[in-house]
């Protein structure tokens, strides 16, 4: 299925990674401290002995020798690549641009969804936050729980403004594509197949089986489209109460462990929607390239899906 696609596999603020110049080849090539040691060295013996205009030719020319080597080895420049490329994009800058594609993937997913769609994920978001305000001031606790870290929140709520989009992509699907059309256009094609093979014309056999095929792509296609959507409607509904009942945890209990195992749990049921999410990408036209969920609990929603 088409879908609205959301890619950014490493596109917009991806740092990328350029060659360096001949010259800095040349540069870190005679700066490394070894050369610098047998040149200088070299240099000096030649002049102490007393030779110096025969010997430091002789050593300018084995300095050129080696700088033209050591510029000539794939492995001398790729080490040098790797040093330029970190100089341009320190670790702060790159955590910075992973951090705006992360942000960028949610505003894409926002806008990507019906009305009903964003209320439901704004309202889910927006009672965490509530939730977590309120147990800050229970027992005069600090933080949304002992138990509960917004790194947990962040991953339950991007898995579920996936899932939402995933429904949009799929309901869309199925209500521009008419199952009993393709099923009743498979069945003509069938019986025009059977008769042709009662004729024994194998050229149009031959197209006919083709169409055939086609048409039980599609109808598998669109059966499988109908368990997804079924699948995720289940998945947000689970997970919606996942997260409104470790927000109310947060406030009703006393007892870190428990919420602990909790969290603990809930983290491990999610490498199954995981997995679920990705499989029905090529469905959905969902592909946002973004492994590590975004701090959707800090983000203001409005300015994201603005941007």
């Amino acid at each position: 299925m088409a879908g609205s696609d959301v890619r950014d596999g490493g596109g917009s603020g991806a740092p990328k990674k350029k060659g360096a110049s001949v010259w800095r080849y040349l540069k870190e090539a005679f700066l490394y401290h070894w050369n610098l040691l047998a040149f200088g060295g070299a240099g000096a013996a030649a002049v102490i002995a007393g030779s110096a205009g025969v010997a430091l030719p002789l050593v300018v020319a084995g300095e050129l020798i080696y700088l033209g080597g050591l510029v000539g080895n794939e492995r001398f420049r790729a080490a040098i690549d790797a040093k330029v490329h970190a100089e341009q994009n320190p670790p702060e800058a790159v955590a910075e641009a992973a951090d705006k594609r992360r942000q960028e993937s949610v505003g894409a997913l926002l806008r990507g969804l019906d009305h009903a769609g964003r209320a439901r994920f704004v309202d889910l978001r927006a009672r965490c936050r509530d939730m977590g305000a309120i147990a800050s001031g229970v027992s005069g606790r600090v933080g949304a729980s002992k138990g509960i870290d917004r790194a947990t929140l962040d991953r339950l709520l991007w898995a579920f403004l996936r899932l939402l989009y995933s429904k949009r992509a799929l309901g869309a699907f199925l209500a521009t594509t008419d199952k009993d059309e393709i099923a009743d256009q498979l069945r003509r094609l069938r019986e025009r197949e059977a008769q042709a093979v009662a004729e024994g014309d194998e050229r149009i056999l031959k197209s006919l089986r083709d169409s055939v095929a086609t048409g039980e792509l599609r109808l598998s296609n669109y059966e499988q489209a109908e368990k997804n959507a079924e699948f995720v409607d289940i998945e947000l509904d689970r997970i919606d109460g996942k997260i409104r009942a470790l927000t109310e945890l947060a406030v009703s209990t006393e007892d870190p462990d428990y919420i602990s195992n909790q969290v603990d749990s809930v983290a491990a049921s999610m490498a199954s929607t995981e997995r679920a999410i990705r499989e029905i990408q090529h469905l959905t036209g969902f592909d946002d390239g973004v492994s590590e969920a975004p701090a959707i609990m800090d983000l203001e929603l409005e300015e994201v899906v603005e941007a």
